[in-house]
């Protein structure tokens, strides 16, 4: 059978109630904005609606992030400031306690280097409280990050290296950045996912690795992503789907053509686009072309928002002077 590949929570509930009709049981939607930045809140709420999902159960925030230019610092200052507010809610830390930030990816792609472009750009701050407690900032929490790198660099899973990790440094709370795979193009580079579940890094694009969770960890696990990629095959059955359905509405109902464009299932669909797709493995992923330019003002809107979050007593202005 077809499968859609998504690793958006909001994209799973609505392409399981277009294909089935009905809503989800088991399943929470809030919406609401901040000024005009639209968020969906999806609550997981029992097995029922775990099982439908295909994700655990927890609460998954979407944040559309409207058009802006990559020169525009203001705009992504806004951003920053709304995805730090939203993530800031789902973080249950005290002053004292320490975050670590886990950039995910793969540095030498450039639509798997959310991860470790968010991390270059962290105020980082562990070793200063350490080292010279007497002359930073009271205010300031304890931050530390790594970039692990993934599989095919390091031959070691990316979980194996953060478990040692938070097994010597004894973190409060991890935060993983990621970037993930979205089944609609106008969602790639435009939407960020919070997840209080943890995560399982390459499951977006069937390359799913060991899970990074609190079950994994014994510690709490927030999973931040933006959808880089689109798989062509679901590109191609979205094209297919439209171009059936402009084909129906233009051909006389009850004709014997009619019938026939009404008869093709996914089934038909999905073989043709694997024959298509064949001399690529059937693993072809899609990026916009101008993908290392959006890649350095998201990772700048991400490495932002949780600047905002993880220090809740600074504003922008002064986590920018610390950078700077």
């Amino acid at each position: 059978m077809f499968s859609i590949r998504t690793d958006l929570a909001v994209e799973a509930k609505e392409f399981y109630e277009q294909e089935n009709k009905e809503k989800i049981s088991g399943v929470e939607v809030e919406e609401s904005s901040d000024e005009d930045i639209k968020i969906t809140s999806v609550k997981i709420v029992n097995s029922t609606g775990e099982k439908m999902m295909n994700k655990p159960i927890g609460t998954y925030v979407t944040i559309d992030i409207p058009k802006f230019t990559c020169y525009d610092g203001e705009s992504m200052d806004k951003l920053s400031i709304a995805f730090g507010k939203t993530l800031r809610k789902m973080i249950k830390l005290e002053d004292d306690m320490t975050a670590l930030v886990v950039g995910l990816g793969n540095w030498n792609v450039t639509p798997d280097a959310l991860g470790p472009k968010v991390v270059s750009k962290l105020m980082i701050t562990r070793h200063l409280k350490q080292l010279v407690p007497d002359k930073i900032d009271e205010r300031i929490r304890p931050v530390c990050a790594i970039a692990p790198g993934v599989l095919g660099i390091t031959g070691i899973e990316t979980s194996e290296i953060i478990k040692g990790v938070v097994n010597k440094i004894k973190p409060n709370l991890v935060i993983c950045i990621d970037a993930l795979a979205s089944r609609k193009m106008d969602r790639v580079n435009s939407t960020i996912q919070i997840g209080n579940t943890g995560i399982s890094p390459g499951s977006g694009i069937g390359n799913r690795r060991m899970e990074i969770s609190e079950k994994t960890l014994k510690v709490p696990v927030i999973a931040v992503g933006i959808p880089t990629v689109v798989d062509a095959a679901t590109m191609a059955s979205d094209t297919i789907d439209m171009v059936l359905d402009s084909m129906i509405k233009q051909t006389k109902s009850g004709g014997e053509f009619y019938n026939m464009l009404k008869s093709i299932d996914k089934n038909e669909k999905f073989t043709m686009i694997r024959e298509v797709l064949e001399p690529y493995g059937a693993n072809l992923m899609v990026t916009p072309k101008e993908v290392d330019m959006v890649m350095n003002s998201i990772s700048r809107i991400v490495a932002g928002g949780i600047n905002i979050a993880l220090q809740p007593k600074l504003n922008l202005d002064e986590i920018n002077k610390f950078l700077n």
